[in-house]
């Protein structure tokens, strides 16, 4: 799978010494066996000096930074950091910086209250019909926003733990779906966490299990024929993968999801909005795009949780509004995530969303909407009785700019608001119609129908719109008083009337 280098698309320079630089000496098959790259992590500040400068102002303040949370960098994903940058994106993700140390003591060790919402240790239930499961609390790297700091060094679950675990979900016949996370699960022992999964599947009433893992993004390797063979056993069984940045989209990421999607595991992504990392329109888009090009999909964006040491990595919610509104309706919608805030405390997720339902009346079944591109829609309810609604035009704006209000999503009588002669898109293009017969015969057809149909009767109404829109080209007839409705074709299929129907048939048999 070709994997082009998001840089030119961003307007960065992407520098990737790679393995060449960072470990020259390494053999390919120590750099490709998962376990060497696990035991190789940098986890001191010494050791990181050796490939990343450090200000020597700011050791002190980094040294305070890991007594509070531990550091672990596989080689890797080290590899793919620009050494030059202090600002790179991956840089600021997985090392300690003077920042974290000035918040350390702003946010919460729990923000997302989990642990009021564990009835075992292990499991949070927030949900109805799902449950967290925390298996461990070893990570290939440690990113720096982790919402679970408190729990990583802590000491491995114990076995007894993970069975009153599960033991909790068998006797909870409401549990249909696990999320088993950590940590990172896919660091355990391929048999282990067989050994895990078969008892949960076990469980009659569970249906799903989902594996929360950063494992395709920060050790690769580890995704191989094996521990794929093993997860196929367990299906339904979903993966939830964590890229941050499209830099993290490398060749090795792509064959890890490949492998992984060819054991038939479907593969969402959960990224986080951080502030210098990926908080930008260009950069989120080339992160979707990429991860669609790895069938991978786009699933979550979170805003960053409040955990303590984490604040310069949080944004404002207009941030992440404003990155969602230059996705929506600019790409495909499978490439568009949900932004979610985790409520704290324990609130769940809650999406937010631009604002594109601006009026809403339940009681008159209307609704004013608002398009990608800012444009106005009406659009009317089905209705339970015969009561005919008319939409009736908001007021048009004084500001010339402002594009004029089109209305849709009905063919009942409708007045249109002044158009100064051409017709508007209704398809949310942009582009209005380039035909003059098309453009005056919708615009006739429809403010006639319209107008003469409430003055002189849904006959005279109707009779008007069509003659009116016929005139001018727009062939489009009216049926029960009703004008042209806004956005559907002005082409007509000649021939078809009945007297001609009745002489081709004639014709044929002759």
């Amino acid at each position: 799978m070709k994997l082009e280098s998001p840089g030119p698309a961003l307007g960065r320079r992407v520098v990737r010494r790679g393995r060449e630089h960072y470990y020259p000496h390494v053999t390919d098959a120590e750099w490709h066996d998962w376990r060497w790259q696990f035991r190789h992590r940098v986890t001191s500040l010494a050791d990181l000096a050796r490939f990343l400068t450090i200000p020597p102002e700011e050791w002190k303040a980094r040294e305070q930074v890991l007594s509070d949370f531990r550091m672990g960098i596989t080689p890797y994903y080290l590899s793919l950091i620009d050494a030059d940058d202090p600002r790179d994106p991956l840089l600021r993700q997985v090392v300690p910086l003077a920042e974290e140390n000035l918040f350390r003591a702003v946010g919460d060790e729990d923000p997302l209250g989990e642990e009021k919402f564990s009835p075992v240790p292990g499991i949070t239930h927030r949900y109805p019909d799902r449950v967290l499961m925390v298996l461990s609390n070893n990570c290939a790297i440690y990113c720096r926003y982790c919402t679970r700091k408190r729990t990583m060094y802590d000491g491995a679950t114990p076995d007894v733990e993970i069975d009153r675990m599960v033991d909790y979900i068998a006797r909870t016949p409401s549990v249909r779906d696990v999320v088993v996370s950590g940590g990172d699960p896919l660091n355990f022992a391929t048999a282990k966490l067989d050994a895990i999964l078969t008892k949960l599947r076990a469980i009659p009433h569970l249906e799903i299990i989902r594996i929360g893992t950063r494992v395709p993004v920060a050790l690769p390797q580890r995704i191989d024929d094996e521990l794929c063979e093993m997860l196929a056993k367990h299906h339904p069984l979903w993966i939830n993968v964590h890229f941050n940045h499209p830099n993290e989209l490398t060749p090795d990421a792509a064959r890890a999801c490949d492998k992984l999607s060819r054991a038939g595991v479907p593969l969402n992504n959960q990224a986080v909005l951080l502030k210098g990392v990926n908080d930008d329109v260009a950069t989120i888009k080339a992160l979707c795009h990429g991860l669609m090009r790895m069938r991978v999909r786009p699933y979550y964006l979170y805003q960053c949780d409040p955990v303590r040491g984490a604040e310069h990595f949080r944004t404002p919610i207009s941030k992440g509004i404003e990155i969602i509104e230059g996705l929506r309706g600019h790409t495909s919608g499978l490439a568009v995530p949900t932004y979610v805030i985790d409520a704290p405390g324990g609130g769940g997720k809650i999406p937010v969303q631009p604002d594109y339902l601006l009026q809403y009346d339940r009681e008159q079944g209307r609704a004013l909407l608002r398009n990608f591109q800012g444009k106005l829609y009406e659009y009317l309810e089905p209705r339970a009785n015969e009561d005919v609604l008319v939409p009736v035009a908001p007021p048009i704006p004084a500001s010339a700019q402002t594009p004029p209000i089109v209305l849709a999503g009905s063919n009942r009588k409708r007045a249109e608001p002044e158009s100064n002669g051409k017709a508007q898109s209704a398809n949310g293009n942009g582009h209005a119609s380039s035909s003059p017969g098309a453009t005056n015969g919708a615009t006739n057809g429809a403010s006639n129908g319209a107008t003469n149909g409430a003055s002189n009767g849904a006959a005279n109404g109707a009779g008007n719109g069509a003659m009116n829109g016929a005139g001018n080209g727009a062939a489009s007839s009216a049926k029960n008083g009703s004008a042209p409705v806004v956005g559907k074709s002005k082409w007509v299929h000649r021939g078809s009337t009945k007297a001609e129907r009745a002489a081709r048939a004639k014709k044929r048999t002759s």
